[in-house]
């Protein structure tokens, strides 16, 4: 079996994640050109192209192969200065940009109960990255080797992976007092949701078109729908009247309970169950994160 030179494999992976050849060269400190000959010496060894010159650039299936080799390259690295952390304390802590531990997580988890989750390990120098995406398509990050962990609504692990259920986040549909007065007085309906316009997290956001359907009993629904990318910013924006959203109730619920938001739906919630998946892999720093991880959501989701 072939040795792949490790920095060949960390360029290789930040063309990747920084998406182009000049962000990867500053971010490795490196000029583009050396950038460009080390890409090529790799895919010189491994007799195949491992970057799509696309817009924006994606690797390749044996591109998509090194990236997840590298990434088992960086846990284990985090797994040896975890030990050696253990046995000199007083070592300085940090790492470099590319020995990064990156997991995906879906931005309602991430505002509300995720990071609560993570705080003993960033603050125990874990160089943590965490890619915020819809909780649908998450798994395509760990899918593509990009990360080593997601929490995703998808059941079934990949191979090569381990699943571990969480718990189900609940969603409630609210709007502000003076919007619901206006355009709802009697709540949301199977006659007029389509009259207002929804709040949505981004193109790929389906939750309010699930909520709708499974409230109301219907196969197809469709909304009138304005984006904000954040989950933070939903609930901003209906606060400030925009609309109607589909938000974690453990973010609307203090809101409720002091009036600055109407539950149009009382007695219904959305219940989306939740899952950890991860590499199979034999890791302190893996097994910390999935522990840490299933205890916050035993605290806030429901089960």
């Amino acid at each position: 079996m072939s040795t792949y030179d490790p920095g060949a494999l960390e360029c290789l992976a930040a063309i990747v994640e920084e998406g182009g050849f000049e962000r990867a060269a500053q971010r490795l400190n490196v000029t583009q050109s050396a950038v460009s000959q080390r890409l090529r010496a790799l895919e010189a060894q491994v007799g195949s192209v491992l970057i799509v010159r696309t817009r924006p650039l994606r690797p390749t299936n044996a591109g998509q192969l090194l990236l997840k080799h590298t990434k088992q390259m960086r846990l284990l690295r985090a797994d040896l200065e975890r030990d050696l952390q253990e046995l000199a304390p007083s070592a300085p802590g940090g790492a470099r940009d590319e020995e990064r531990i990156s997991i995906a997580i879906n931005a309602d988890s991430i505002a509300t109960w995720a990071l609560t989750a993570l705080d003993d390990l960033a603050r125990r120098n874990l160089p943590l990255e965490i890619i915020a995406d819809d909780q649908d398509f998450t798994q395509e990050w760990l899918r593509s080797g990009q990360v080593l962990g997601c929490v995703t609504t998808l059941k079934q692990a990949l191979r090569g992976c381990k699943v571990m259920p969480l718990g189900a986040m609940e969603y409630v549909a609210v709007a502000s007092p003076s919007f619901a007065e206006q355009h709802l007085p009697n709540g949301l309906t199977a006659h007029n949701f389509r009259e207002v316009t929804f709040v949505c997290f981004n193109r790929k956001d389906d939750m309010q078109a699930e909520f709708i359907a499974r409230r109301f009993g219907l196969k197809r629904v469709s909304l009138s729908s304005i984006f904000v990318p954040s989950s933070e910013g939903q609930v901003r924006a209906v606060a400030a009247g925009w609309g109607v959203s589909v938000v974690p109730q453990l973010m609307a619920a203090p809101l409720i309970a002091k009036g600055a938001l109407i539950d149009l739906a009382p007695g219904f919630n959305l219940p989306i169950q939740l899952y950890w998946h991860s590499w199979n892999l034999e890791s302190a720093v893996l097994d910390a994160l999935s522990a840490a991880l299933a205890k916050a959501a035993e605290k806030a989701l429901t089960s």
